[in-house]
């Protein structure tokens, strides 16, 4: 088959497309330019900086098939990049990491294969894809520490049904393992971290420096409505945030809610952060083209949280809820509900 493989000029993508070339695909190898040094800056522990694209070239040129690099900067700023600032501005926090599959990896990559001729797109992500019947079902990577279901839970039965993962039974170790023996000097590069367009982490002023405008401003309140302090303007805050706060009070207080129409930031003890319910909206589903009316599933709400039982509800007006059976700590407004049965991804769901 004609595969596109991504590449990020990370050793996870590098190992991915050395496998299916050892399978016998005729591989193209493809980055995406998604923004420039003047949006973000430059930093090696960042994923898809034009660094690395140096670092993808090598590879393709030691395993023998063409490499080029497409330019979507425009497309990564509307989908991903005013996505993010959006929701900041609302109060929200956001996954651009989700966004950028579903969207960028498995969308405008995805069309780009289409016209290359491509059958499929290969990326370095940690999951697998199988297919049962008519369905294709995403299930978690067998290296639990590397896991990345979580971010790819907005995929399609289209996208899935064209998408490789070569790595999702393999360990890290595996494929560092991998890239030595086959000489690549990316074998031991480090792991990206942190969101690729804010390499130093400063969220706010990173939405500052891109829209010109700043937050203003605003009152930290407890749940009673006291004021106790003044906030620096709702960017710079996201649900169970401690430090940074600058208030000095008898306990340590934690950011509990964001109101961006009273912008306001409500408080609370740890306590106070605890709850056994939430909504989600902007529903995908993968195991089936309709859910049920209600299923118990285990729901992770964050990238590094591990998932609990819950009862999940979906309603007719395109929204669920989830009712967990212990209170889970921090559950935030615009990160995604991931819905799992075992190792496999029943759906997904947006926090409101």
């Amino acid at each position: 088959m004609k595969i596109l493989a991504a590449m990020s000029g990370g050793v996870d993508s590098s190992v991915a497309a050395l496998l299916l070339k050892n399978e016998g695909h005729d591989l193209i190898g493809a980055t995406m330019k998604l923004y420039n040094n003047e949006t973000a800056g430059l930093n090696t522990k960042t994923c898809c900086s034009l660094d690395d694209t140096e670092d993808a070239r090598s590879v393709a040129n030691r395993l023998g098939f063409p490499y080029y690099v497409f330019n979507y900067e425009d497309e990564f700023r509307s989908q991903v990049i005013d996505r993010f600032i959006c929701a900041y501005e609302a109060g929200r926090t956001p996954n651009p990491c989700i966004d950028c599959n579903r969207y960028m990896k498995f969308g405008a990559l995805y069309l780009r294969a289409q016209v290359l001729g491509c059958g499929a797109v290969a990326t370095g992500h940690y999951a697998r894809i199988s297919c049962e019947g008519d369905r294709y079902l995403l299930k978690k990577g067998l290296d639990s520490s590397k896991d990345q279901s979580y971010v790819l839970a907005r995929l399609t039965q289209e996208q899935l049904a064209h998408t490789r993962f070569p790595l999702g039974e393999l360990t890290k170790d595996e494929v560092r393992r991998l890239a030595e023996e086959n000489g690549f000097y990316n074998a031991h590069k480090p792991d990206s971290q942190d969101i690729c367009f804010v390499p130093d982490g400063d969220y706010a002023g990173f939405i500052s420096r891109n829209t010109g405008r700043d937050c203003p401003p605003g009152d930290f309140v407890l749940e009673d409505g006291t004021v106790v302090g003044r906030h620096k303007g709702i960017t710079h805050y996201t649900i169970g945030q401690r430090r940074g706060l600058g208030i000095a009070w008898s306990h340590s207080l934690f950011v509990k809610k964001i109101d961006p129409v009273s912008n306001r930031v409500i408080l609370s003890d740890d306590d106070g952060l605890y709850s056994r319910k939430l909504s989600a909206f902007d529903l995908n589903w993968i195991a089936w083209d309709e859910p049920p009316k209600s299923f118990r599933a285990a729901v992770r709400i964050r990238y590094r949280h591990h998932e609990q039982p819950a009862e999940v509800t979906v309603f007719d007006d395109g929204t669920a809820s989830v009712l967990f059976d212990e209170p889970q700590r921090a559950a935030t407004p615009g990160q995604t509900a991931v819905f799992y049965d075992g190792d496999t991804v029943l759906g997904c769901g947006t926090i409101l």
